[in-house]
């Protein structure tokens, strides 16, 4: 659960860096919480097609964050803030 959240916020960072099929793959299996197997009969294609695409996107995102470091640099900033503070700068972060 705990990968799951993390991944989905890494996403809403870098989600403009994917591909349209590899953002609606991921956010068929995260968001809507279809399974592989039901996303693979939706769009015609393999069930190993969908599961290689969605360890594809999860190494970029881990990538992404691993050379950008948005979320991290997100968390930092949150922390050393107070919430007065951090809610005026947030959408700029």
């Amino acid at each position: 659960m705990e990968e799951t959240l993390y991944l989905t916020n890494l996403y809403e960072y870098y989600k403009e860096l994917l591909t349209d099929k590899e953002k609606k793959y991921f956010e068929d299996y995260y968001y809507e919480n279809l399974t592989m197997e039901e996303i693979a009969d939706e769009n015609e294609i393999s069930k190993n097609a969908i599961s290689k695409t969605l360890k594809e996107v999860k190494n970029k995102l881990f990538d992404y964050e691993d050379k950008l470091k948005l979320h991290s640099n997100y968390d930092k900033i949150k922390s050393i803030l107070s919430d007065e503070e951090f809610s005026k700068v947030e959408k700029y972060i």
